[in-house]
């Protein structure tokens, strides 16, 4: 080899080896940028959080059922389940007063309009007031069923129970202890 080649090689070797080295280098930069846009649209899409939630529906009796919550997260094994954080519902039932219900937490089908309202549930039906722990309204049951720690009040009384069912349709109250042995407490406001 001639000291002219021999040159040209320990200059450009160098060279060749730098660039190689950069275009590397740069290529693996992109790869990795890329990879990371695509987790964020993929963290984005995966996203099941919804703020300022409301839904307004009626099924085929003409009920209508508005629900408002400040905060949704809808379950990922099921779309048709969606988890709520401070809850306000307005019921109005066909030929019937307005049922309103406040809860910390719920969780509403959004196809069958059946609601669950969990921790410092207030229900209020004309002059009757119903504080609870939980609440399960369904519509396909007929029914409102309200437990735990049941405070339920009128103009003329006030009970105290374990359980407190409603059919929506009759507007029919039942409300009893989970055993026999206690009994409904109830108290006279006037």
């Amino acid at each position: 080899m001639s000291k002219k080649k021999l040159v040209l090689l320990i200059i450009f070797l160098p060279i060749i080896i730098i660039a190689t080295y950069l275009i590397i280098k740069d290529e693996k930069e992109i790869v990795e940028i890329k990879e990371k846009n695509t987790q964020q649209k993929e963290e984005v899409f995966r996203s099941n959080i919804i703020e300022n939630v409301n839904y307004n529906a009626k099924d085929v009796k003409g009920n209508e059922y508005i629900i408002n919550a400040s905060r949704g997260e809808i379950d990922l094994n099921n779309s048709d389940i969606i988890f709520l954080t401070n809850v306000e519902a307005l019921i109005k039932l066909n030929n019937s007063e307005k049922i309103n219900i406040t809860s910390n937490f719920g969780k509403y089908n959004i196809v069958t309009y059946d609601t669950i309202f969990s921790k410092n549930v207030i229900i209020s039906y004309l002059d009757n007031k119903i504080n609870a722990e939980y609440s399960d309204f369904s519509i396909i049951r007929d029914s409102m069923i309200v437990t735990k720690d049941v405070i339920y009040t009128n103009i003329d009384n006030i009970l105290k129970a374990d359980v407190m069912e409603m059919d929506l349709t009759t507007k029919d109250i039942k409300i009893f202890m989970h055993t026999e042995d206690k009994k409904v407490n109830v108290k006279s406001s006037n």
